[in-house]
């Protein structure tokens, strides 16, 4: 089982990996692991009760610890703004001293005048003494340095504070040593003395050190705060209240109250608060928020919604059916936490330095004061040099080189719609080379539409309204295709319906028996149909129709047609070098149409549901890194033997277990954003590491004094700002992985679509007109249909409950009115 716990005090990677350790030293741990930015470890034990024990080794490590939801004992570290907010004063205040002590410092070196009693040697313990009283309140500003750096090495796990105190610590302790030298030297008249300690106090040193790690410090935090924003506007999509009926009447109440069951009503323009099913209306609802497509999708009576997305237009009644953590948003949300927080495996050499990595800064400040004291006995230089060393080494950035990129990158993909379960499968998904996309409901629509019609005798509408009318009661998916095909059309009442198994279905409309079905049934009721044999190897499945005195009427085509985007999708994968297969159950006549369609190579046909799983493998035996697309569904055993499992449109259950990456939009071009995204974020992470390592390969060993005989030095205060600058760099690297720009264009509500989709929204407009005297289904379809008639319109979508038709396109405003009129309806101005 997987636990959770808040830590507070941790500040570096030496403070997450010392956790990780005492953590992972209990008994009963398997794996511990520590995210640092949001201060919380996750460990996998065999039960909870290891809980009280880890707590336990966690303080006395010198850190708090808290088990999730424990409300007892809450010991959160304080939140991101009131964390600034004291950053901040304790900013202000040190600059505020700081300035003034570096104006009596450093001012005589730019000309600036300074009082009399400050100058000459006779008044140097005057000036030294107002130097250390001037950097008193910085210390004590920044005391937290202290309190925890010495908490650390009390507990004989250092960490950055660590070095903070040792290294300022030393500069005011020599400082004060200097004080003292120099009052004795004053007493025995020794001028030279009191005249070499009065240049040489170091106290500016401390009070800058202080002032800039706390400067570097805030800045970082603000940074890091900036990492978490996709999770927090997340969080805010959920509406927070609902329009509920309970007893006949419609209440407006706190989402948290809203119960499995309870109908919902939700109006044009509402967010939808709670996944459910409509049981009543209609209306166009922006699922962009969730996956990313900007284009409404029609929902009516029967059709699944999700919290969060939005009512665009019409009325809608809906069914709750999961409510609070259940949602799809909270799924999602918790996905991307769980991802954000997560390990990659790249990260595992920046982890082992950072264990051992304030410990061994230590040892090299001891020994580079203990060589200059050899090689000059100078303890000045000897101190500075130690004290450089402590300061300019950064383990922040080892520490926060993989996690900022890893929970940016997560975040972004989740405003593409592209959910990573781990760091791993995103880290994994940048080194495939092939990628093998299941056939049916991932490179098609996976149910059925009608594709041709071939009228005998009839005209085309008539032969589609005497299909639609008898499939009507049928519930065959090719059936559902007619009518999509036949929803303009005025269908009649069918009687005495009937269904013939394995053949097709029969129903008396308008006093005639009519038949729809295979060959076999005609053939079963003499009737001759043509045979169109060419329509097979495309994949198509033709239902033919007659009436009862064996007249044949015509056939319809049906088939699991291709979706827009997937011949794009296959060609955005190939410009990124990767080989795309198809895999499907098929025969090699359909699979080859389909693979010619979207230009895809290589097909795997005549595959069964249980042996998807073994292609993959055989592909991956050939030294292939494969990526599964599949809808995660009847691929999963596939998902979980490829090296990285993709399941696609799987937004109504996207915790399955199967896929490392979960598309929530059924569009296959978010295949090639997510193997983009996971691109560039390693990409990211591995700039990050390099400038860590970089940055404190190069910088300990210039500010040990190492190019000191080529007269390049380093003072503790630039030591201090170059580690401020490190932290900062890292972060604000990881922050441009939020401009990561997408194969579709973003529109300014920051969901994604393809150009033609953005060109069409730029230049269609749409037109609403009040229709009065609209009644029932009957009226609205007869509506819609004269609307459409009329050139220039797109669609036009009747909204019965608001008493509106919403036209699409250009067409003339004058012309659409009268086509209404001249159905009999008013038109309402």
């Amino acid at each position: 089982m997987k636990l959770k716990f808040y830590v507070t005090g941790m500040t570096c990677a030496a403070c997450s990996a010392r956790v990780e350790k005492v953590a992972g030293q209990i008994a009963g741990v398997e794996k511990a692991e520590v995210n640092l930015l949001a201060g919380s470890l996750v460990v996998e034990a065999a039960d909870g009760d290891v809980a009280a024990g880890i707590v336990s080794a966690i303080e006395k490590a010198g850190y708090g610890a808290t088990l999730a939801g424990d409300e007892t004992k809450q010991e959160k570290a304080p939140k991101r703004d009131e964390s600034l907010k004291q950053m901040k004063t304790r900013i202000i205040g040190s600059s505020v001293f700081l300035v003034i002590l570096m104006y009596f410092t450093m001012g005589h070196m730019v000309g600036l005048p300074a009082p009399h009693w400050y100058h000459g040697t006779e008044n140097a313990l005057v000036a030294a003494l107002l130097q250390f009283f001037l950097t008193l309140p910085v210390v004590y500003l920044n005391r937290i340095y202290y309190i925890k750096g010495i908490q650390s090495l009390w507990h004989r796990s250092p960490n950055m504070d660590s070095l903070i105190a040792v290294g300022s610590g030393a500069a005011m302790i020599y400082g004060v040593f200097a004080l003292f030298l120099m009052a004795d030297a004053m007493g025995e008249g020794d001028w030279a003395v009191v005249e070499h300690y009065a240049g040489n106090l170091y106290f500016e040193s401390a009070a800058m050190i202080l002032t800039l790690i706390t400067l570097g410090k805030y800045l970082e935090t603000r940074a890091k705060g900036r990492t978490g924003d996709a999770i927090r506007k997340l969080m805010d999509l959920s509406p927070k209240t609902a329009n509920v009926i309970r007893n006949g009447a419609e209440a407006r109440i706190p989402v948290e109250d809203v119960r499995v069951g309870d109908t919902i009503v939700v109006r044009s323009g509402g967010s939808i608060p709670v996944d459910g099913v409509v049981i009543a209306g209609r209306g166009a609802v922006d699922q962009s928020a969730l996956t990313g497509e900007s284009v409404p999708v029609e929902k009516t009576v029967g059709d699944h919604v999700d919290a969060a997305t939005i009512n665009m237009e019409g009325y809608l009644e809906l069914r709750a059916e999961k409510v609070g953590e259940d949602t799809t948003l909270s799924q999602i949300i918790h996905m991307v936490e769980e991802a954000g927080g997560s390990k990659a495996p790249i990260a595992r050499l920046a982890d082992q330095v950072a264990g051992v990595f304030v410990p061994v800064v230590m040892a090299i400040a001891a020994v580079t004061f203990l060589i200059w004291m050899l090689l000059s006995g100078d303890l000045e230089l000897s101190l500075n040099n130690a004290i450089s060393v402590l300061v300019i080494s950064c383990p922040c950035a080892l520490g926060l080189a993989t996690p900022v990129a890893i929970m940016v990158g997560t975040g972004r993909g989740a405003g593409m719609g592209v959910l990573f379960a781990n760091a791993q499968s995103l880290e994994n998904l940048h080194r495939i080379d092939t990628v093998v996309l299941d056939k049916t409901g991932t490179l098609t629509v996976g149910k059925p539409a009608v594709t041709d019609v071939f009228p005998a005798e009839i005209p085309e509408d008539k032969l589609l309204t005497i299909a639609a009318s008898i499939e009507k009661h049928s519930e065959h998916p090719f059936a559902r295709a007619i009518l999509a095909k036949a929803e303009n059309l005025t269908l009649s009442d069918a009687a005495d319906f009937e269904t013939i198994p394995g053949r097709g279905v029969s129903a008396v409309v308008g006093g005639i028996r009519y038949y729809g079905g295979n060959e076999k049934l005609m053939e079963e009721h003499g009737i001759n149909v043509p045979q169109k044999t060419e329509l097979a190897g495309q994949g198509k499945t033709l239902l033919y129709f007659a009436a009862e005195e064996g007249k044949y009427l015509g056939a319809i085509a049906a088939a699991d047609v291709l979706k827009p985007d997937s011949a794009a999708a296959v060609e955005a994968l190939k410009k990124l070098h990767l080989d795309v297969y198809m895999l499907t159950g098929d025969n090699k006549d359909v699979a080859g149409t389909i693979a010619a369609q979207t230009g895809i190579a290589h097909v795997i046909s005549d595959v069964l549901p249980g042996d998807k799983a073994g292609a993959v493998k055989k592909l991956q035996a050939d030294g292939k890194r494969v990526l599964m697309v599949g809808d995660g569904i009847n691929d999963a055993p596939a998902l979980v033997s490829a090296d990285v499992g993709m399941a696609i449109g799987a937004g109504t259950d996207i915790a399955m277990e199967s896929a490392g990456v979960v598309l929530m939009s059924g569009s296959l071009m978010g295949v090639a954003d997510a193997v983009r995204l996971s691109r560039a974020t390693i990409r990211n992470i591995r700039q990050n590491l390099f400038w860590a390592f970089f940055y404190n390969c190069l910088g300990i060993p210039i500010a040990a004094g190492l190019l000191s005989p080529l007269g390049i030095t380093l003072s503790p205060m630039l030591g201090a700002a170059a580690m401020s600058c490190s932290s900062v760099f890292v972060v604000t690297n990881a922050l441009r992985l939020r401009f990561f720009k997408t194969e579709r264009k973003e529109n300014p509500s920051g969901c994604v679509c393809t150009e033609e989709e953005t060109k069409v929204e730029e230049t269609i407009m749409k037109t609403v007109i009040n229709v009065g005297g609209m009644m029932c289904t009957h009226c609205k379809a007869m509506v819609e249909k004269v609307c459409k008639a009329v050139p220039g319109t797109v669609d036009a979508v009747v909204d019965l409950q608001a008493k509106n038709v919403t036209v699409t396109g250009d067409a003339d405003v004058a012309a659409l009115k009268k086509a209404i009129a001249d159905a009999g309806y008013e038109v309402v101005e």
